[in-house]
């Protein structure tokens, strides 16, 4: 028995290994590991570590595609079309890295911009012939990462392209002569030159070896078949999809990554690379994510057989409670480009709530704007822009004057392409935030700048005018508050752009002495003009008070006039470089050359009288008593109770001028300009009016060289009131000149409460105010009899 149980053992086992030697060998499915292990270089070069010859072949079958196993990879590249590119790949990667693109996330921007064209292509082919769209009606983007795979795909329903596109489009870099040109541009040195040779330099597809090592195309035209298109940046290959029409239309991009290029596969990354760049594309980007949700759980059978063995009531007690419920990981595709850009839709069309969304979704503002401006501009070149004045300005507008340049965003064609333009707004605009998008504007290869900087000079242009016109057109109430956030920079405005100087003058506003709690414009101020004036006559200061009570301005306000007041240190550069505002010159109250009112025959006669009456003073005072301090005495047209007041020349620094240059922070010990103007010699003009003057003259007739009559010319080069002081401290009998006098009166009036109020604004001529002691009985009778 025991022998038949061997003797039959002994046929299995000779059957087991004739079915072995029939069954053929199983081929490795796509994703299956190798077992085959590196062999270790022991010897040799010293080249690094070696690796066997089968690892280069693992490495090309683990770029696999969907539905194919390795094998039939290697098979399809074995029998692709090989091709070369038509310029040199080495100077083309140098041209992509090193020249053209300046970070590369950009890649991401090129891909979807290109995908938007492709989308752009078939809706307008549909308008005529819809049957273009039997495919798939459907018209988006779709961006999927693979970490395990490290992959990232970008894919669009757009035209797709046929076999000779893909030779044409993505096998030559540019027209012929790319050799040349390349050539061309490592020669140039400057942006434009550049920018003029590269214009047509289509490159965007490229930056997709910045972050891939190798990259697969796939792609289906209606009037072709489905073909892939593969290449590590060294050649290229086509062959068609043996998979068939897997796509209906469109095209899908993979892009191999770089180690380097993995942070690119978390999808919050993606997220916010379209945000970024993206998000106002027309049509819509999804991406491939995952989320959580609150599922109930499936009961197995085993379970529900368990409950049916369980005691009645407690069954009872189960079947009223609720059902258990689990977290569950979903992957699905989320739309990113919610946000639709406003800017195309007619402003007709948009509430103000839309407008106060836009504004505070692309510029992190808490507050509403305070205008807006929607627009279409068409000539040279056409862009649609909306421009936002914020409420209130940034904090660090100043301390960083010149050197934010994102406030403006450029969009081609909905896709963003830089905020970094310094010469989209001028400086004094800065606080200005906004987009600008144009269909046809010209880009270089790297969307970094643009190509032509004549149409950005169009574009500055009528950026300025549109936002200057938005600007005055702000009601009055709000208005109060723009000047109050940016009164400076419409200033500086007036002093840099002389194009634009005329529109920027119809925005100042500046106090005056006809209104004490409003400021006024140059227009109201014109308006109320006196028949025949001339001139807008203004005066610096550092206050109002200051300022009214200047002896420059007193025939002024005598008379009637108004006076502005320029009470910043900026105020009198905006003015200087305003020549005039309709036909009204400026006129500095504080310089010579004033006039006041119509000079008729009558006023010239009687100065000219005045003049030969005083000429014996004004000569005394010029050649002898004030000799190579001032550059000349004359009669005064502006003095009205003061007795006499140091003017500037036509072309000199005032006080107010000379204080603002001394107290520059950036200037220097020994600057030539500053020392020429701050040299200069004043004009003194006198009071013809005034007792004192008129003593003075009598005085500079009698008694020339008397130490008394020389030594209070002097002290009259200081401010005027401090000259009506010295004549009061001077006996009355020494001058006779009457106590009574109210114009000295007044000026030590003034002087004394000066004294008491404040400590910086002392006279050093005017004594102390002391009140005399009344004396005593006892003192009274010690007082010997007159």
């Amino acid at each position: 028995m025991r022998q038949r149980y061997i003797i039959l053992a002994f046929f299995i086992l000779i059957s087991l290994g004739l079915l072995s030697s029939l069954v053929p060998p199983v081929q490795a499915q796509a994703g299956d590991s190798d077992p085959t292990k590196v062999k270790e270089a022991t010897g040799g070069d010293k080249v690094g570590s070696k690796t066997d010859d089968k690892v280069v072949e693992r490495e090309e079958q683990a770029i696999k595609l969907d539905g194919l196993n390795a094998a039939q990879v290697k098979e399809l590249r074995d029998k692709a079309e090989k091709f070369a590119f038509q310029a040199e790949v080495d100077r083309m990667m140098k041209l992509i890295i090193n020249s053209l693109y300046k970070n590369k996330e950009i890649f991401l921007r090129e891909l979807i911009s290109n995908a938007s064209d492709a989308l752009d292509k078939i809706r307008f082919m549909s308008l005529t012939n819809k049957e273009v769209l039997d495919a798939t009606p459907e018209l988006s983007i779709k961006i999927k990462a693979d970490k395990e795979d490290k992959t990232l795909r970008v894919i669009d329903t757009g035209i797709g392209m046929t076999k000779e596109d893909l030779v044409k489009n993505l096998g030559t870099i540019a027209k012929s002569g790319t050799s040349e040109f390349l050539t061309k541009l490592s020669e140039v040195q400057s942006t434009t030159e550049s920018s003029d040779l590269i214009g047509q330099f289509g490159v965007g597809f490229y930056s997709s070896f910045l972050v891939a090592d190798r990259v697969t195309v796939i792609t289906k035209h209606n009037d072709d078949k489905q073909y892939i298109w593969e290449s590590d940046a060294n050649s290229f290959s086509v062959t068609e999809d043996p998979r068939g029409n897997t796509l209906k239309r469109g095209t899908e991009i993979i892009l191999h990554m770089k180690e380097e290029g993995l942070d690119w596969l978390e999808p919050s990354s993606l997220r916010d690379l379209i945000v970024k760049y993206s998000q106002f594309i027309n049509f819509p980007i999804y991406v491939w994510e995952s989320r959580t949700e609150t599922v109930e759980e499936a009961q197995d059978k085993d379970e529900k057989k368990e409950k049916k063995d369980e005691d009645a009531t407690v069954e009872e007690e189960k079947d009223k409670s609720e059902p258990k419920k689990v977290e569950k990981t979903v992957w699905d595709w989320r739309l990113v480009n919610e946000n639709k850009p406003i800017w195309t839709r007619k402003p007709a069309d948009i509430k103000d709530e839309e407008y106060n969304q836009f504004f505070k979704s692309f510029t992190k503002a808490s507050e509403d704007p305070l205008a807006k401006s929607h627009f279409v501009a068409e000539g040279e070149v056409t862009f649609k822009s909306i421009l936002f004045v914020p409420k209130t300005a940034d904090f660090d507008a100043w301390s960083n004057y010149g050197k934010k340049t994102d406030n403006i965003k450029m969009y081609v064609r909905r896709v963003f392409i830089t905020d970094n333009f310094e010469e989209m707004m001028p400086k004094y605009l800065s606080f200005i935030k906004g987009i600008v998008d144009s269909d046809d504007l010209p880009l270089n290869v790297s969307r970094e700048t643009l190509q032509q900087h004549k149409l950005l000079k169009v574009i500055k242009k009528k950026l300025v005018r549109k936002a200057l016109d938005m600007i005055k057109k702000i009601e009055p109430e709000q208005y109060k508050q723009f000047w109050k956030e940016y009164s400076t920079n419409i200033k500086v405005g007036i002093i840099d752009d002389a194009a634009n100087r005329t529109r920027l003058s119809k925005l100042l506003l500046f106090w005056s002495s006809h209104d004490s709690k409003e400021q006024v414009s140059l227009a109201d101020y014109v308006s109320r003009m006196k028949e025949k004036q001339d001139n807008i006559y203004f005066m610096s200061g550092q206050s109002r008070k200051e300022v009214e009570n200047s002896p420059f301005v007193e025939k002024l306000l005598k008379r009637g006039y108004e006076v502005l007041y320029l009470l910043e240190p900026i105020d009198q550069y905006a003015i200087q470089s305003l020549p005039e505002f309709e036909g009204k010159k400026f006129q500095n109250a504080a310089k010579d050359g004033i006039q006041i009112g119509e000079e008729t025959a009558e006023v010239k006669e009687r100065k000219e009288a005045l003049t030969k009456e005083f000429e014996p003073l004004t000569k005394w005072l010029q050649e002898t008593a004030l000799k190579d301090k001032i550059e000349k005495a004359q009669i005064s047209d502006r003095l009205a109770s003061s007795p006499c007041a140091l003017v500037a020349s036509q072309y000199g620094w005032d006080a107010a001028m000379d204080r603002v240059m001394r107290a520059q922070a950036y200037q220097k010990a020994q600057d030539p300009s500053q020392v020429h103007f701050s040299s200069q010699k004043k004009i003194l003009e006198i009071n013809p009016r005034h007792p004192l003057i008129k003593e003075l003259k009598r005085r500079a007739a009698d008694q020339p060289d008397d130490k008394s009559t020389r030594s209070w010319p002097p002290s009259c080069t200081r401010l005027p009131p401090c000259a009506a002081a010295t004549f009061w401290r001077t006996p009355p009998a020494s001058l006779s000149v009457s106590s009574r006098c109210s114009a000295c009166r007044s000026a030590c009036r003034n002087l004394r409460a000066s004294r008491r109020t404040s400590k910086t604004n002392r006279c050093r001529l005017l004594p102390p105010v002391r009140k005399r002691a009344r004396p005593t009985r006892s003192r009274m009778r010690s007082r010997p009899m007159m």
